[in-house]
C-alpha cells in the first residue's frame, strides 16, 4: 500500500476536491487568480452562504487561502497540496508500471518457449 508523508492530510484534500462545486472553485481561481467571495458565489446556483462553506472546507483542507482587504475576502488558491495528490497517483502508476512490466515479461518468456 502506498502511504504518504501524512495521510490525513491527503485525506482531507482528497475530500475537499470530490465535490464538484469546490473543484470548480479550484477551477475558477486557477483560470482567473483571487476572487471576492462574493463574485464566485455569481457563478453558481447556490446562496452565498452555502458558497462560503465550500470555501471554508477547501480552506480546513490548505487548497485555497484567504486574503482580507479591508471588509472584502479574496479567495487565491494554493497549488501546493494539489502536488501531494500528484505524488500519491505517481507512487500507484510506478507500482502498476511494476506488475505490468512483470506481466510483459513473462508473456514474453512464454512465448519464446512456444
Amino acid at each position: 500500500m502506498v502511504e504518504r508523508s501524512d495521510p490525513e492530510a491527503l485525506t482531507a484534500i482528497l475530500k475537499a476536491a470530490s465535490d464538484p462545486t469546490r473543484r470548480a472553485i479550484l477551477t475558477l481561481l486557477a483560470q482567473h487568480g483571487p476572487q471576492k467571495v462574493t463574485a464566485l458565489a455569481g457563478h453558481f446556483e447556490m446562496s452565498l452562504n452555502a458558497v462560503s462553506k465550500h470555501i471554508k472546507t477547501l480552506e480546513a483542507a490548505g487548497l485555497v487561502q484567504r486574503r482580507t482587504e479591508w471588509r472584502e475576502h479574496y479567495i487565491e488558491v494554493r497549488m501546493e497540496p494539489l502536488a501531494e495528490i500528484d505524488a500519491w497517483f505517481s507512487d500507484l502508476r510506478s507500482i502498476w508500471e511494476q506488475r505490468l512490466d512483470a506481466l510483459d515479461q513473462i508473456l514474453t518468456e512464454k512465448d519464446a518457449a512456444k
